[in-house]
């Protein structure tokens, strides 16, 4: 298989984990604070990853130096990220969350432009838009105002962290084995976290409560941490990150998708037609850059 349509599918499997773990990382917080659940489930990814570190042959050669320099990058990015959005939720709905955080599809390209120089094909751009529009429909209830409240800036601003850790990733896994990023950002993640849950979760940090959450936190751990962040990492490998991007929001879309199969939840027309637009979005930045060059 081409090795840029692996990392696409690698990418795409990423997004349906994703999507399809948001029941557990809402359950998992029934009892537990977001840092501890947060601890927990990184903790999990970071022994997972740890016992792969161990097994498997690392054909790059990963320098320890680059190792240490692209974990602490991505571990800080993430949990920056992640952070914000869960600080901002406290303030804002979860549909108009999903969809702020999803505004890397545009925040992304525009960095490459900026700091990597990267140029952006009009494919690229107007699957970009369509992204967002399509995003908007699906995050959006009918009818509802689009105002600006403080939780939305928050979540916002964790967009850009969102951004930063695509690009992070990208230049790193050029340099280093990705399942030992993978592990590396996770013990940075898990130590932040766990730091953060001690000084402001003690109440709600307890063995008993992480004992009741323990489905939704191996849940959240395992697939969507442990397997879910280190597909992206090799799947960024092989493509660039502006398509990344794209595939990933696709986790709004299968996070729609689950909730109507298994939680019973109704698409409306609006939503079932946000996702088809992004679906063709995905499909559109997938022509070559010299399309529209062609005689």
């Amino acid at each position: 298989m081409n090795k840029k349509i692996l990392g696409n599918v690698l990418l795409l499997i990423t997004a349906i984990i994703w999507g399809s773990a948001f029941v557990a990382q809402i359950t998992g917080m029934d009892v537990l604070g977001p840092f501890t659940f947060s601890a927990t489930r990184s903790l999990i990814a970071t022994i997972f990853l740890g016992f792969l570190v161990m097994f498997l042959k690392d054909e790059m050669n990963t320098k320890t130096s680059d190792l240490i320099k692209g974990g602490l990058a991505c571990g800080v990015f993430i949990f920056i990220a992640s952070s914000l959005q869960q600080f901002g939720l406290l303030f804002t709905t979860a549909g108009k969350a999903s969809f702020i955080t999803t505004l890397y599809i545009l925040i992304v390209p525009i960095l490459a432009l900026l700091i990597m120089k990267n140029k952006i094909s009009l494919a690229t751009w107007i699957a970009i838009i369509l992204g967002a529009i399509g995003l908007y429909l699906l995050a959006i209830p009918s009818g509802a105002s689009f105002s600006i409240n403080k939780g939305d800036f928050v979540v916002f601003i964790g967009a850009f962290f969102w951004a930063a850790h695509i690009l992070v990733i990208d230049y790193f896994t050029k340099k280093v084995n990705p399942v030992k990023l993978s592990f590396m950002q996770f013990a940075v993640m898990t130590v932040l976290s766990a730091i953060v849950a001690i000084l402001f979760e003690k109440e709600t940090a307890t063995i008993s409560n992480i004992m009741l959450s323990w489905k939704s936190i191996a849940y959240a751990g395992f697939f969507s941490s442990g397997i879910a962040y280190t597909l992206q990492m090799v799947g960024q490998k092989y493509t660039n990150p502006v398509l990344a991007s794209l595939i990933l929001s696709l986790e709004s879309v299968f996070g729609a998708l689950s909730g109507y199969l298994f939680l019973n939840e109704i698409l409306s027309t609006k939503e079932f037609l946000g996702c088809v637009i992004v679906f063709v979005a995905i499909i559109i930045a997938q022509v070559p850059n010299d399309f529209f060059k062609r005689k």
